[in-house]
């Protein structure tokens, strides 16, 4: 369980920071490098999450797509 929460952890920086790259990208007019590096970010996001266990997996995405939505 433990390794599920820290690849859960990695994997939202990851999320957040690939996100906040974009933003800064489109908003603030960075380089495209930036958005680059947010592809990168949002790839590693993806990839870190193929390493938590399937039943764990579905109830955390339930549990977080509930909260995205409300």
């Amino acid at each position: 369980m433990s390794g599920n929460l820290l690849a859960f952890a990695i994997a939202a920086v990851f999320e957040i920071a690939g996100c906040f790259a974009f933003w800064v990208w489109l908003r603030r007019e960075a380089s495209p490098a930036v958005a680059l590096l947010g592809v990168v970010s949002l790839v590693a996001f993806a990839v870190t999450l193929t390493r938590v266990d399937s039943l764990f997996a579905g109830r955390a995405y339930a549990a977080y797509g509930g909260i995205y939505v409300a």
